[in-house]
């Protein structure tokens, strides 16, 4: 069963005059595949990313993801949904400052029905699995960027996520750390983990297994 499925999915917002920020458009991401996403600033990378994420309803088509008809759910059900099957990854880490590393992976889980042990159990494990058990007690300014934006990969991750959603995750990073972070999606990707990274960088583009583009509101696979 694919991960996410578009049938003519797309998002119109209301004039005058009316703008379709994603013109309607077919998309299947089968499990473990790694797609990178990429068109110009304005391009509809956003839209894109927002309503593949279920930050926003489309205004047209069908949206399934896992198997599971979004549009068909209540507001309630749909954050549900979204937490428990996407994993976000910003440009932006998002960290408490003071907060240590453990803690900034383990309360992505605080609202959840997770045993505190198990929450911390968990997190350890994330921070092990991108490389930082180590760092798991210093604080976001204590960390690099590349560090931090592990991290931020560590909070996505530890929820089990079906799908790993990646939103610039190396422009606030120097090409070293960019280098870096690219490395481990690839290595989370090769455990069969589905990634999907949003970039205007046609390198970090490169790195994809499928590269799918958006111009002008308009997505297709890249030739």
């Amino acid at each position: 069963m694919p991960v996410i499925r578009f049938e003519q999915v797309g998002l119109r917002y209301p004039g005058p005059p009316p703008v379709d920020a994603l013109k309607p458009c077919d998309l299947t991401v089968h499990r473990g595949e790694f797609i990178t996403v990429v068109g110009p600033s304005g391009s509809g990378k956003s839209t894109f990313l927002n309503v593949a994420g279920l930050l926003d309803s489309p205004t047209g088509g069908r949206y399934l993801l896992d198997g599971i008809d979004t549009g068909a759910l209540a507001d309630r059900d749909r954050t549900a949904l979204r937490g428990h099957r996407i994993g976000f990854v910003f440009q932006s880490f998002h960290l408490l400052p003071h907060r240590s590393a453990l803690e900034n992976v383990t309360l992505a889980m605080l609202y959840t029905q997770v045993p505190r042990t198990e929450r911390l159990r968990r997190a350890r494990t994330a921070l092990e699995q991108v490389g930082l058990g180590h760092r798991a007690d210093a604080v976001p300014g204590r960390l690099s960027g590349g560090e931090r934006q592990r991290v931020a990969i560590a909070r996505a991750l530890v929820g089990r996520p079906s799908l790993l959603l990646c939103d610039e995750p190396t422009g606030n990073l120097d090409s070293a750390n960019a280098a870096s972070v690219l490395t481990l999606l690839e290595e989370l990707h090769a455990t069969g983990m589905t990634v999907l990274v949003i970039t205007h960088d046609t390198e970090v583009a490169a790195r994809g297994r499928r590269t799918v583009t958006v111009r002008d509101g308009v997505l297709q696979e890249a030739s």
